[in-house]
């Protein structure tokens, strides 16, 4: 992997890591690719229907140009900068541009609830919009919106029905789909995944259905 990062202050500039593992990318829209997911610790958020509570606290301090070369040494393409909420620590941007600089795809994942503003522009920003059984759907930042390129991607993770017919408002009074991929994702354990294929098909929703496939291919096993 080529590595054209500079010799910049950013490189010495330290974050709290959760872990750094190889698995197979289960959302987006490079589902399927192997990818080298990057985990920070923390989160201001507190959804009902997390699956990483584990990363709220934790976690190692790592230096930015000792994390690019950890990445390095998978010699896989695709990087996936996650979270807690990475964009809670500062040097999360920092993180990203050093990745970028060094040749990786990278994409973002967050919970849209911080300003993305500074994010790399070479970055895939994928981010939620909090539904109402989240419990944090109050934290939505609306300013976000208009910060989103074409190659970014917006996602919903429904829970129930109430979500569903929340979301399918957000869609279309916002005209989200003209902005960019808008996703819909069932809440693993909460939503029978072919029952929003349905609700999807049925309303002619110009949306992408997704599941989480890591989940079904390792479950809640850490480190996929």
């Amino acid at each position: 992997m080529k590595d054209n990062t500079d010799k910049s202050e950013s490189r010495s500039v330290q974050l709290r890591v959760s872990e750094i593992f190889h698995s197979i990318q289960g959302e987006a829209s490079t589902v399927g690719q192997p990818t080298v997911f990057v985990r920070l610790t923390g989160c201001p958020l507190r959804c009902r229907y997390c699956d990483t509570e584990y990363a709220f606290t934790g976690g190692e301090l790592r230096r930015v140009q000792d994390v690019v070369a950890e990445v390095a040494g998978f010699s896989t393409r695709h990087v996936c900068v996650t979270g807690g909420e990475p964009l809670a620590q500062p040097a999360c941007r920092a993180l990203l541009t050093d990745l970028c600089n060094a040749g990786f795809v990278v994409s973002l994942e967050t919970s849209g609830a911080l300003d993305i503003g500074g994010v790399d522009r070479r970055v895939v920003v994928v981010m939620d919009i909090k539904t109402p059984s989240s419990a944090e759907s109050h934290r939505n930042r609306a300013e976000n919106l208009t910060l989103l390129k074409a190659t970014d991607q917006l996602k919903f993770v429904i829970g129930d029905r109430a979500d569903y017919d929340w979301a399918r408002e957000q869609l279309v009074s916002g005209r989200l789909a003209e902005r960019c991929a808008v996703l819909f994702s069932p809440a693993w354990g909460r939503l029978e995944p072919r029952l929003l294929a349905e609700w999807i098909l049925a309303d002619r929703l110009p949306v992408c259905f997704q599941v989480q496939l890591h989940k079904y291919l390792w479950g809640e096993e850490r480190g996929h």
